[in-house]
């Protein structure tokens, strides 16, 4: 019963509403260099990115960081890097910081949990990998915040995503932008977005159990 009213209290919790209250503080204040709020966004893909940055491009100066080692196979990697770059380069919404594939460490972090469901303790574990070195990425740039486009999919777990980003917060101590992307149509829009710019919309999350399911 604890766990569960734990549960309960956690996805009260609206990012949304966090998250527009500190963006429209950025409209006040500057980053360290005097140009505006600096931020290092995790993105998965083009997709989910658009949606985010339409909204983030209004208040801070983006970067987005590609950093996905759970991806399956190289090929697939590249395609989906390849569209994030064509769609930052065709919109001017973001920058690009890109990373190096590493899926030894997905692979790591799944050993042991190769039979959980989909949305199970294995994606818990593949959220912090990607935010932590997110995170990390940040504090060595200089950047004043750091978020994740994850939230926009309605298969990621917000509050999970939400509960590890201020968890990397304070092991790395640069902020961290909470989010909840999917609200007031955000996965809808980023459909929208991907036809407008023709955007390859990939079939599963990545992983090689995902491209099971």
């Amino acid at each position: 019963m604890e766990n569960m009213a734990e549960e309960k209290r956690t996805n009260a919790v609206n990012y949304d509403k966090i998250m527009r209250e500190t963006l429209s503080s950025f409209e006040r204040s500057t980053d360290t260099d005097g140009t505006g709020v600096n931020l290092l966004l995790h993105s998965c893909c083009a997709p989910c990115s658009s949606a985010c940055l339409e909204i983030l491009k209004e208040y801070c100066n983006v970067t987005v960081f590609y950093y996905n080692p759970n991806i399956d196979e190289r090929e697939e990697y590249e395609k989906r890097k390849n569209e994030q770059i064509r769609f930052l380069k065709e919109t001017g919404w973001a920058e690009f910081i890109d990373c190096d594939y590493e899926n030894e460490a997905f692979e790591k972090i799944a050993l042991g949990k190769e039979t959980c469901p989909e949305g199970g303790a294995r994606c818990y574990e593949c959220y912090k990998l990607r935010l932590f070195k997110t995170a990390e990425r940040a504090k060595s740039a200089g950047f004043g915040y750091f978020a994740s486009t994850l939230s926009v999919s309605p298969y990621k777990n917000a509050a999970w995503l939400n509960e590890i980003g201020f968890a990397a917060q304070d092991t790395f101590g640069v902020k961290y932008l909470p989010s909840d992307f999917k609200k007031h149509g955000g996965y809808l829009r980023s459909v929208q977005l991907s036809k407008e710019y023709g955007l390859y919309r990939q079939a599963y999350c990545g992983c090689r159990f995902s491209r099971k399911r």
